[in-house]
């Protein structure tokens, strides 16, 4: 029978992290949280549910994910954010992988929710993530943002059907801030890859950006929220190019 860890990165999830914890204790084998010196309740929370907890300073998305997997010694690694919990359909589903599964790659649906809805359009749903995996396989890339599980080629995955819920945002302003943070890591990572961008680039992208996820992916579907994640999306992307366009006259 194949043995499972739940293996979370926190920093400031006090909100979070309870919830994420309740959603695993009676599906996971071990949950292991690598924690960047909160200086919330985060790490008291963890050790009222007596989590193991490792604390190191902050390394980027995928270094700090292959370091805590260091500490991992069961057969799969289930890597879950402190804003996501499973539902109870999906820990049926991981209790039954405990059982009767094979060391293999698995992916689960991830359903969104926003200030308070759940978004099933936008393109924000499905949104299928590959997050369990053989530990002696499991390996993440991406150097400055997205960190992304790298697959052997060749290697099958299996689909669960239990949700994910993410709790991404509580506000619009939070929305927009981590949107924001998020593109201009993007536009660094474009600048050492030697991308360019013109000057209409900025406003082409926002244009396409809201028009895809409002009109093609039904954004308008899921109302005033769908709108707000159109136009907030467009901004930030708006925001990417323009500040890859001073990356690059500062470094002239």
């Amino acid at each position: 029978m194949p043995t499972i860890t739940a293996a979370i990165i926190t920093y400031n999830e006090e909100r979070n992290i309870q919830r994420c914890l309740d959603s695993l204790k009676n599906c996971v084998d071990d949950i292991l949280v690598l924690d960047s010196f909160s200086t919330d309740n985060t790490l008291a929370i963890c050790k009222e549910n007596n989590v193991r907890v490792i604390q190191h300073d902050w390394m980027g998305y995928s270094k700090s994910k292959n370091y805590l997997n260091t500490f991992i010694t069961s057969d799969l690694i289930f890597s879950i954010d402190a804003d996501e919990s499973l539902s109870e359909e999906l820990q049926a589903e991981i209790n039954n992988l405990r059982s009767t599964g094979a060391l293999a790659f698995y992916a689960v649906n991830r359903i969104t929710n926003y200030c308070g809805t759940w978004i099933k359009h936008s393109g924000w749903f499905p949104d299928v993530k590959v997050r369990i995996s053989p530990r002696e396989k499991t390996l993440w890339d991406g150097e400055i943002v997205h960190e992304e599980l790298l697959l052997p080629e060749g290697e099958k995955i299996s689909g669960l059907n239990g949700l994910l819920a993410h709790y991404s945002y509580y506000s619009q302003v939070e929305h927009r801030q981590r949107a924001d943070q998020y593109s201009r890591l993007t536009a660094i990572k474009y600048r050492k890859q030697g991308k360019k961008a013109s000057v209409v680039k900025p406003y082409v992208s926002g244009a396409v950006r809201f028009l895809k996820m409002f009109l093609w992916q039904k954004g308008f579907l899921d109302g005033k929220s769908g709108w707000v994640i159109a136009k907030i999306s467009a901004q930030s992307n708006i925001y990417k190019y323009k500040e890859l366009r001073r990356l690059i006259s500062e470094n002239k």
